[in-house]
């Protein structure tokens, strides 16, 4: 009966150790597996790190628009310092005065009237040459200042719309660098998220690779202690049969 038992505790430890064996070489093969996938991994996020873009500056083109404003004070003057002095109609009434008086100094001397007469009839028609001086003397003035006060709008003008067209230029100028400093940063941004997505999916595998090694070698661990149990089974039934149950 021991005999039996004996050999009946060696089989079942045959068959344990073979489990075992079976078990360690799965745990073997399972471990190399996933310490390929751990190094893969690795070599991924090294080069992910590698070939990872430098931080930029996305405002690094931004010129100072400063130099686009001119200064047109120069294009700048007053239209009023050439105004001149209506004195053509002085001139003509001085002239016409003098004419006036010889005119009539002469009829005077033809008619022989009297001198009285001959000097009314002077400051008449020296009267009538003021008014007619001045009326031109006033029209002159007027004509003359209302060209300044037309020059004065025309220049206003102008400088007005040279203003507005560099307006324009620096809003424009100022708008197109800032759409440029957004589109580089979006692009980095883009290439970064896509990066660091990378570097996730990368860190992830290699976990997992990790976490299947500890795996692998707790079932190793697990295959060895399971045949290290049979051989003592064995062992203790060959002990308890005694020495001459193979006799």
């Amino acid at each position: 009966m021991a005999v039996f038992t004996a050999v009946a505790a060696g089989i079942g430890a045959a068959a344990a150790i073979g489990s075992a064996v079976s078990g360690i070489s799965s745990a073997n093969k399972q471990r190399r597996s996933a310490q390929r996938d751990k190094n893969r991994a690795q070599r991924e996020i090294d080069s992910l790190k590698k070939s990872r873009q430098s931080v930029i500056n996305p405002y690094a083109g931004v010129t100072d628009l400063s130099s686009m404003a001119k200064d047109l004070s120069g294009e700048m003057s007053n239209p009023f310092a050439s105004l001149g002095v209506a004195t053509s109609a002085a001139e003509i009434q001085i002239e016409e005065a003098d004419i006036a008086l010889a005119n009539t100094l002469d009829t005077l001397r033809a008619t022989g009237a009297s001198a009285g007469g001959a000097t009314a009839l002077a400051q008449a028609a020296l009267q009538s040459k003021k008014g007619v001086a001045a009326s031109i003397e006033q029209q002159e003035a007027r004509n003359e200042e209302m060209k300044a006060q037309g020059e004065q709008a025309l220049q206003q003008q102008k400088i007005s719309e040279q203003q507005r067209l560099q307006n324009i230029s620096i809003s424009e100028g100022q708008r197109v660098q800032t759409a440029e400093a957004a589109g580089k940063q979006f692009v980095f941004q883009t290439k970064e998220d896509r990066t660091n997505a990378d570097l996730d999916r990368a860190s992830g595998q290699q976990t997992q690779a990790r976490q299947s090694i500890a795996d692998a070698n707790a079932a190793k661990a697990s295959a060895i202690g399971g045949g290290l149990s049979a051989l003592g089974s064995v062992a203790g039934s060959v002990v308890a049969a005694g020495p001459d149950a193979f006799n």
